[in-house]
């Protein structure tokens, strides 16, 4: 398991970090250019996105603690991002 959980403070080296990172800046980027920004639309994607990205990197502070949590966190954030 050490090859796919890093140590605590780790996430930023994910796959899945870095790939929720780059869908949270393209929703922003989107959003902007797209949605009225008073559109309840753009929050809620804006938020989605934002969710993924916070998803995993609580779930790596929780690692100092808990693997289990790290890792439901962490398929939280995977699963938000094929689904959400």
């Amino acid at each position: 398991m050490g090859d796919l959980i890093f140590a605590h403070g780790g996430y930023k080296k994910l796959k899945s970090f870095q790939i929720a990172r780059l869908v949270y800046d393209l929703t922003v980027i989107f959003a902007d250019h797209y949605i009225d920004s008073k559109s309840r639309t753009k929050d809620q994607m804006v938020q989605a996105a934002r969710s993924g990205v916070q998803n995993i990197a609580e779930g790596s502070l929780a690692s100092g603690t808990s693997k289990k949590t790290e890792l439901k966190l962490t398929n939280v954030a995977r699963y938000c991002q094929t689904a959400c």
